[in-house]
């Protein structure tokens, strides 16, 4: 049975309530949402075949530390990286290192970074050089997925419609969705109840209320959506090695439908041609 609590009578832990959030909370994740839509930016402009993915690395967190905020994955369970950057058949979580971006590659970067507690989500792809026709492709059906399900959230709808929406339009051309991850609560914690699965069925799972707070964050793959875990323990890749990609927005449902806290200042959120 899923149960909701006002954010302010709750425990900051993940006790299985779903927390209903108010205006102070809204203002928190605007601004920790505003911060990582302006990292996203500024990683915006060097990517380029050549770049190490370390070096990208590197600004998300000088970037962090200049604006008084925590990289949220900086240490979480053992993760040394300040954001993921996940490169052309990596799903999600893949490891910032030496190796450089070669010219055609997509790549994910996701960060999260703290605000005064609150915590800003979101990931973008990027075009390297020039890309394929599919990939950029696959691109493009991964946000407009994104934007359908977050079209979907309003009180009186449910997960189900969202991950309806996303599946629906995924499917329709000819790609996959990966199931093995998942959107998920946000707030005063990084990794919330409920969860936000991005496949499913109109009227099912849970309802949208105004306050709730959580991440839309579909994977779409060209091939098939399963998936596995590298030696590493964290990077994720396609079992038949064909192309992912992801976007995520942090949002907050509203009276009549939802807010993104995420949004780029600049613009810079919806793929561009390459």
């Amino acid at each position: 049975m899923v149960s909701y609590v006002e954010a302010d009578l709750a425990p900051v832990k993940n006790d299985g309530k779903i927390k209903l959030h108010g205006p102070e909370a809204f203002a928190g994740m605007r601004k920790a949402g505003a911060l990582v839509a302006e990292c996203l930016d500024l990683v915006d402009g060097m990517i380029e075949p050549g770049l190490p993915t370390q070096a990208i690395d590197d600004v998300v967190y000088d970037f962090a530390l200049k604006n008084d905020a925590i990289p949220a994955t900086l240490g979480y369970k053992g993760y040394t990286k300040s954001s993921c950057t996940s490169i052309n058949h990596v799903v999600c979580h893949g490891i910032p290192g030496e190796k450089p971006l070669r010219d055609g590659d997509i790549v994910n970067i996701d960060v999260t970074l703290i605000v005064d507690g609150w915590h800003g989500d979101s990931s973008r792809m990027y075009k390297v050089g020039n890309v394929k026709r599919a990939a950029e492709r696959l691109v493009d059906v991964t946000y407009e997925a994104m934007m359908r399900g977050i079209e979907a959230i309003r009180p009186g709808n449910t997960t189900g419609d969202l991950g309806y929406a996303i599946q629906e339009y995924a499917e329709s051309e000819r790609c996959s969705v990966v199931r093995d991850f998942c959107g998920h609560g946000l707030g005063l914690l990084f990794h919330d109840v409920p969860n936000i699965l991005h496949y499913g069925s109109p009227g099912e799972g849970v309802a949208f209320k105004p306050g709730m707070i959580f991440t839309v964050e579909p994977m779409i793959n060209l091939g098939r959506p399963q998936v596995k875990i590298l030696s590493d323990g964290w990077t994720a890749v396609t079992r038949d090695r064909s192309l992912s990609a992801q976007f995520e927005h942090s949002v907050g449902v509203t009276e009549d439908g939802c807010e993104i806290f995420t949004l780029s200042p600049k613009g810079l959120h919806p793929p561009r041609r390459s």
